[in-house]
């Protein structure tokens, strides 16, 4: 198994990959919305990181739950949970998640920015709460070898 702190910088670099990921839909729609991209190109876009997506974040779960990080497992499964579910709700004509026929009816594009805001809420969120996770790996322990309790050892 990995050491704690190599665990907390792999969920580092993941939530901040996805953050970044999320700012990218939001990007993206918001150009749609505002119809400076075509919805074929935007649906492509975004449908072509959907999966990944949910690979990275469902690999970062188990990664967590073999290392024994319970809480922090049970945090991210609702989202998991979502991510899968979104997946399986696409109907079976839809190209994907992001249809270029349909993100246009029914608020479509509004829901979709709508669940990147909420997952740029969670995954902001949980960026912070793994940073102060590692730093608290990294502390764990006496940093500075003592030859007697009360002596500090300054030289290497």
């Amino acid at each position: 198994m990995f050491p704690e702190t190599l665990v907390f910088a792999l969920a580092l670099f993941i939530t901040g990959a996805i953050l970044f990921l999320l700012i990218y839909y939001l990007i993206i729609l918001s150009d749609l919305e505002c119809d400076y991209l075509n919805a074929q190109e935007c649906c492509s876009k975004l449908n072509f990181w959907s999966i990944p997506k949910l690979a990275a974040h469902a690999f970062l779960t188990f990664v967590l739950l073999i290392h024994g990080h319970w809480m922090l497992c049970l945090v991210n499964l609702p989202m998991v949970g979502w991510l899968v579910y979104e997946q399986y709700r696409v109907p079976a004509g839809n190209i994907g998640i992001y249809d270029p026929a349909e993100i246009h009816n029914r608020g479509m594009v509004k829901k979709h920015l709508r669940d990147t805001m909420i997952g740029l809420g969670f995954y902001l969120i949980i960026f912070f709460v793994y940073l102060y996770c590692m730093i608290i790996a990294l502390l764990k322990g006496d940093p500075i070898r003592r030859h007697e309790e009360e002596e500090i050892v300054t030289e290497f």
